[in-house]
């Protein structure tokens, strides 16, 4: 499955805010069968602190909408669950799992009142969202070396322009 552009920007700062010494992409549960159809859209690991960030990315620029508001709010809710055991079936020599949902543009309301109640889910939406594409914005504004990270590139080029 390829990586796509939302995905890419969640690894741009989990490696370089976050500063993950690896980021993956679209991981599925080892073994195949129905568990390795599910995915994990990007994992960070951070080895000196021992944290591990399991992401679900959607960017959908007009909006996070399913059928519905509740069918919204329950994939989500099974995409968290996904992420629990694979982080206690696979990532156990990291003390810390921090379980995220990243989404540029959610509706306000029923969808953003049911996703906060999620307990152990952060939420990167709206404008948390955009403070991180602000910070991502200003490294790369200040920095020139190639992260390997497609959309930090892209911010560097943008950043750097001249008149």
């Amino acid at each position: 499955m390829l990586t796509d552009i939302g995905e890419y920007t969640v690894g741009a700062h989990l490696k370089l805010i976050k500063e993950c010494d690896f980021i993956d992409y679209n991981v599925r549960q080892p073994g195949g069968g129905l568990k390795g159809l599910g995915e994990l859209d990007v994992v960070g690991l951070n080895f000196h602190d021992k944290t591990a960030y399991l992401c679900e990315v959607t960017t959908h620029i007009r909006g996070l909408q399913y059928k519905s508001n509740q069918e919204t709010v329950d994939r989500i809710k099974r995409k968290h669950e996904r992420q629990k055991e694979y982080a206690k079936k696979h990532l156990t020599n990291f003390k810390n799992h921090k379980f995220m949902f990243w989404s540029p543009v959610v509706p306000v309301g029923y969808i953003t009142d049911h996703l906060a109640s999620i307990n152990s889910l952060e939420l990167v939406i709206n404008g948390e969202y955009k403070k991180c594409i602000e910070q991502l914005r200003l490294l790369a504004k200040n920095t020139t070396h190639d992260s390997g990270n497609p959309f930090f590139r892209m911010l560097q080029i943008i950043e750097h322009m001249r008149d």
